[in-house]
């Protein structure tokens, strides 16, 4: 009788999630028409109204158990973003204003482990009465700054784990912000900010860096090195420091160091790319015996630019010293004498020695 009943258990089981895969599919095809509703709109009116029923339908969608991990592929313009724990999704979108300005919408889907079941909240945009960037305060979901995201990096601090996240913000038609945040959750309750990031002395919550928007800001995650690497930012001039709407990548790289479980300031890092495996360099080579040239395949060697014991280049050489320059011992002291050259093309230089020009006299016929 037991067996009876887990085998109906199971098969009830199985048309629930059937079920919901079903309802999810409907629920995205209807979504995607509204999303398309929401792209299209002109007015601020008209993308609030789109918006709201966008929103309702897809608050609906993500209360479907199997929403935590369907793809909403067809979603073009939204973001699903999970996390390498694989316990928290953030679906996240933005719809631009007649000034340039944006407003953010957010929900979080987080697997409870313990009571083995996805539960679904929301981050409210409050930045129309919210001041500069907060970098000191814990903020409450409602409290939000409004951003997209685009990347999840956990870390386990004791029993909690806290999700950094990297962000950004189109802020005004003058300046955008890249940012560095950090998400967790006590209870059902999500909250943002933390005192897990050391900059230049200080302890911060959270990280916002502005810039121009006429430029991009590269703000990336390596886990190879475990750091968040970004481009460091000047004024476009001296004179116009503190001025963020005019700053600019200045092709220097900083970077925030993962060390236990908080992030470490860095100047001035060396940005690298990932060796590729498979990648092969072609190559010509002379055979010495009958001096026929063979072309060749070989695997690329790739060498780290922040190793210090590394070649430069790859290649390990040594310095070609000019030719007929005197070769003096590692050991020796002594300063070589100054030898006269020829420079062939400045007749007015014959006679030139290092150090100083001279003029040889001309011996009259």
């Amino acid at each position: 009788m037991k067996s009876i009943f887990l085998f109906v258990f199971i098969g009830f089981s199985s048309v629930v999630f059937a079920d919901e895969d079903t309802t999810l599919v409907r629920l995205e095809t209807k979504l995607v028409t509204l999303l398309d509703n929401l792209r299209a709109a002109q007015s601020d009116n008209d993308k609030e109204t789109a918006n709201t029923a966008f929103k309702e339908t897809m608050g609906l969608a993500l209360k479907q158990n199997a929403a935590f991990t369907y793809p909403f592929s067809k979603l073009k313009s939204v973001g699903f973003i999970d996390s390498p724990d694989k316990l928290l999704r953030i679906v996240n979108w933005n719809v631009e204003q007649a000034d340039n300005t944006h407003k953010y919408f957010c929900f979080l889907l987080r697997f409870d482990e313990r009571k083995k079941e996805v539960i679904l909240s929301e981050l409210i945009d409050n930045s129309s009465f919210m001041p500069a960037p907060q970098k000191e305060d814990i903020l409450e979901a409602d409290q939000w700054y409004g951003a997209l995201y685009y990347k999840i990096i956990p870390i386990e601090k004791g029993s909690k784990t806290l999700y950094t996240i990297l962000g950004w913000d189109g802020a005004t038609s003058a300046s955008n912000f890249k940012l560095i945040d950090v998400l967790y959750f006590t209870g059902t309750q999500a909250k943002l900010g933390s005192p897990i990031f050391k900059m230049n002395g200080s302890t911060d919550k959270r990280v916002f860096f502005e810039h121009s928007e006429k430029a991009t800001m590269s703000l990336r995650y390596e886990e190879s090195y475990n750091r968040i690497i970004f481009d460091h930012l000047s004024p476009e001039s001296p004179g116009l420091e503190g001025f963020y709407s005019f700053y600019v990548p200045d092709l220097s790289l900083d970077a925030l160091i993962l060390e236990g479980n908080k992030w470490i300031f860095k100047e001035d890092v060396i940005g690298i790319n990932p060796a590729d495996p498979n990648e092969k360099v072609t190559v010509y080579a002379m055979d010495e015996k009958d001096g026929h040239i063979e072309k060749k395949e070989i695997k690329n060697k790739w060498v780290d630019p922040s190793d210090d014991k590394a070649p430069a280049g790859g290649i390990d050489h040594k310095a070609a010293l000019p030719e007929g320059e005197l070769e003096t011992s590692s050991k020796s002291t002594k300063k070589p004498k100054e030898k006269k050259i020829k420079d062939k093309r400045d007749p007015g230089a014959m006679g030139a020695t290092y150090g100083g020009m001279k003029k040889k006299k001309r011996k009259k016929n």
